[in-house]
């Protein structure tokens, strides 16, 4: 694959816009669907987003329901909600589980800002991991006859578009701490 440096730049927008959308499903207040959209289920034989398999519903401000379409997927759905780092424990009812949301005491939002920084860290590790593919491209394109000059040009612009990601990635974790160890 040829050098792309606004293809890295896309890709490494991704991981930012990915971020964004975990870090807005970790609510501070009342409930919200979108809390278990990071949730994935072991389902016919692979990893499965729970809004495929079921509805999430928020019936009250402090509950949310799951209807899973195929009753046979009630009890891995309640596993993967339970296991999903969020704090949240299951109460299945068939094919309807409830999900009641715990009040928001100092350890509860303790955990909510470790899971903030998990996922930055996980966006953190994505951007560098296309950095990496980045510099792996342009070494084969400087095998291909890219100027040693252009290749440390090409470099720098890369550094400075990770630099930029990673940077983004710390003010919306800090953002979302913020906003979740406020009281």
């Amino acid at each position: 694959m040829a050098y792309d440096l606004a293809d890295l730049k896309t890709r490494m927008q991704k991981s930012i816009t990915s971020l964004r959308d975990e870090l807005g499903g970790l609510r501070t207040g009342r409930a919200s669907a979108s809390l278990l959209e990071p949730v994935s289920v072991e389902a016919y034989g692979s990893r499965t987003p729970l809004s495929q398999l079921a509805t999430v519903t928020v019936p009250e401000p402090r509950m949310l329901s799951v209807q899973v379409w195929d009753r046979s997927l009630a009890n891995a759905v309640e596993k993967a909600i339970r296991d999903s780092g969020l704090g949240l424990n299951p109460m299945g009812e068939g094919q309807i589980i409830r999900v009641p949301l715990p009040e928001l005491n100092e350890q509860r939002r303790k955990e909510l800002a470790k899971v903030a920084h998990n996922y930055a860290e996980a966006a953190r590790v994505a951007v560098r991991h296309i950095r990496r593919d980045g510099m792996d491209d342009l070494k084969k394109a400087q095998k291909d006859g890219l100027s040693e000059d252009d290749a440390r040009v090409q470099s720098d612009l890369v550094q400075k578009a990770t630099d930029a990601a990673v940077t983004e990635i710390d003010h919306l974790a800090a953002a979302k701490e913020a906003e979740i160890l406020q009281v």
